[in-house]
């Protein structure tokens, strides 16, 4: 499972001019899949996100999470997280989960994370999404379970 994930002022994702999720202060996680993830990808990207000490402090110091600072978190899948791109032009998507799959993946790691969490909004998994945001500082980290930096 990889992500990237931006620390923001505010974001919103759109589908077919409906706003589907939306946020203030908070992480947008922008999330795509393997087929090998597992329950466990999911669990630890999860606690990794929510225990990020990326949020500034009375100091203006990076010392919080999103927790202590009452944040959101919006969550929208991305496929295109997983291209291939050393030969030729165009971007192949064969290590990307396949749609069937992915879903079911999306949909698991949004209950482990709205488990762990108090306020996830989300985007709709499959459809031509439209996203804003601003971005905070800016801070935007790239995670992959697979690959724990």
């Amino acid at each position: 499972m990889r992500i990237i994930l931006q620390r923001v002022k505010k974001a919103s994702v759109t589908v077919d001019h409906k706003i589907t999720g939306k946020i203030n202060n908070g992480l947008l996680l922008l999330v795509g899949f393997e087929p090998e993830d597992t329950i466990e990808d999911y669990e630890w990207i999860a606690k990794k996100v929510i225990q990020l000490r990326i949020f500034n402090d009375e100091n203006n110091v990076m010392n919080l999470d999103v927790q202590q600072t009452n944040g959101d978190i919006l969550v929208v899948s991305q496929f295109t997280l997983h291209a291939a791109i050393k030969k030729g032009n165009r971007p192949s998507y064969i290590k990307a989960s396949k749609p069937d799959l992915a879903i079911e993946q999306y949909n698991e790691f949004l209950t482990v994370i709205e488990k762990a969490f108090k306020s996830v909004q989300k985007g709709i998994f499959g459809a031509d999404m439209k996203v804003e945001l601003i971005n905070d500082g800016p801070v935007t980290l790239f995670i992959d379970s697979k690959n724990k930096e």
